[in-house]
């Protein structure tokens, strides 16, 4: 378990991770690992700041001989996303994450690991807290709510940071080195609708689930085609808009960041109608499956009786619910003309609530060119707009552009290929990483990502690579000794 962890190496990253893990972290839930931020800091006899919107920024002075190197931020978020298994008993307001090791791999019990961006978090306290690890002026940032709306790196104000170059340690592929990101805006789209009163004497009812995807992280794994939970099920209710069904129930889906593993909803239908029922959702049922065999084995598409509830949503607006549900985009939008494999523009249909007379339809729009963002967006308002729905965007956030004549770029790729024998990956990503947000107000600064191999992030598969966490660590140190001086 989390014992096994604490033994691995380098040992005192991930005794700070366990450490880390302890501490409940969802994203606008952050203050214990606030509070437990700032006593790391203030235990060490480092200078220890809070800013106003919370995030901690911790300094620490260059060892000796450094002090003429130029002062580094190293930066990593302290929110992680809390998804867990439908069938795992996990309360994460109240319980530390459960860590084992398997093989060359650290993993959680059935829940997120919070790798993404804990392994960040612990190699920069294990700097902080080193006695022996040669470093310039360093300024740790620990930002806030990256998850769920940059508001911790939007929030950050000028002034509070001195640093020239800023080493951002939130990517999860330990051969590349990011140099630009997407941008994203959430995509709220909502109405209201008067449930109808049914008797339910002469009805029958069936709860339809969609379980097993893989889900995972709305950016970095859009392009490779995974199911979506919420899609899926509005394709099956689709299938029987003719047969008398009417929707009491849909939920599917939670962080607009996370590809929806689940997805569910009620529905009723005159009795007599079972089988004709059954029948078009086994045909539906039999096409997933064979067009989703190959990538999402786990997949599971299953109905069964439930209790007739008392009420459903009129034909009109389920008609027009469904229809537009079914025309809005999920997956890549359109791929990067400049830059080959690049996704440039996405969408994630991540949240599905239909209860109650309110129907809420949640997006995540994300792309590295502000135009496209704004294209895909509009898309969606169109669409949600003809079923009847008012669509709100909110949480824009820029996108960090690219800058191939980066002075701490040459650092990085120099020394990668020094250690390692090949040439780093210099990339751009589909995620949306708080770099472009922290150079509105540091425009100056000189900006770089990277970290270790993670899998599966924002899905209870999530894993980070141990010897990858090695390496990164080795990197990293390599980094910190060759940062150049001032001018």
């Amino acid at each position: 378990m989390s014992s096994s962890v604490r033994n691995l190496s380098p040992n005192a990253l991930w005794n700070f991770f366990a450490d880390l893990n302890a501490v409940p972290r969802a994203s606008k839930k952050e203050e214990k690992v606030i509070r437990f931020m700032m006593d790391f800091g203030t235990s060490l006899g480092l200078e220890t700041k809070n800013d106003p919107v919370g995030n901690v920024i911790i300094s620490k002075p260059a060892t000796s001989g450094m002090e003429n190197k130029k002062t580094v931020v190293l930066q990593s978020h302290l929110d992680m996303v809390h998804q867990k298994n439908n069938d795992t008993l996990f309360d994460f307001d109240t319980q530390g994450i459960k860590m084992y090791v398997d093989g060359d791999w650290v993993k959680a019990e059935g829940t997120t690991l919070g790798a993404d961006n804990g392994i960040g978090v612990a190699t920069i306290m294990a700097i902080l807290a080193s006695k022996d690890i040669p470093h310039p002026a360093l300024e740790a940032l620990f930002t806030i709510d990256e998850e769920t709306g940059m508001t911790g790196a939007m929030g950050l104000q000028a002034g509070w940071l001195t640093g020239e170059i800023l080493l951002n340690l939130d990517t999860e592929e330990d051969d590349e080195i990011d140099i630009g990101c997407a941008g994203g805006l959430d995509v709220t789209a909502t109405k209201n609708y008067t449930p109808e009163s049914i008797e339910s004497q002469n009805l029958e009812a069936l709860k339809i689930s969609v379980k097993g995807l893989q889900g995972g992280h709305s950016g970095i794994d859009i392009h490779l085609g995974r199911g979506n939970a919420n899609k899926m099920l509005t394709r099956l209710l689709y299938g029987l808009e003719k047969s008398d069904v009417r929707l009491s129930e849909f939920e599917g889906g939670s962080l607009r960041n996370a590809i929806p593993r689940e997805s569910m909803a009620i529905i009723t239908f005159p009795s007599g109608k079972k089988e004709e029922v059954s029948q078009i959702l086994q045909q539906q049922k039999s096409d997933i499956l064979k067009e989703y065999v190959s990538l999402e084995k786990n997949l599971s598409i299953y109905w069964e009786e439930t209790s007739c509830p008392t009420f459903v949503m009129s034909v009109d607006q389920q008609i027009s619910t469904i229809n537009a549900l079914y025309a809005a985009h999920n997956g890549v939008f359109r791929m990067s003309p400049d830059i080959k494999d690049l996704v440039e523009a996405s969408n994630n249909v991540a949240k599905v609530e239909v209860k109650n007379g309110l129907v809420k339809i949640l997006c995540l729009t994300r792309s590295s060119v502000e135009s496209s963002k704004k294209d895909v967006a509009q898309s969606l308002k169109a669409t949600f707009e003809s079923g009847g729905f008012e669509v709100v965007f909110s949480g824009d956030y820029p996108g960090w552009n690219p800058n191939v004549n980066s002075p701490i770029l040459d650092v990085l790729t120099t020394q990668y290929e020094k250690m390692f024998g090949q040439k780093a990956h210099v990339v751009a990503c589909h995620a949306g990483l708080e770099c472009g947000i922290l150079g509105r107000n540091y425009p100056h600064m000189d900006m770089i990502s990277y970290g270790p191999t993670i899998k599966g992030a924002h899905s209870p598969d999530e894993r980070v690579k141990i010897s990858s966490v090695e390496k990164f660590w080795a990197f990293t140190l390599e980094i910190l000794k060759n940062i150049p001086e001032k001018v």
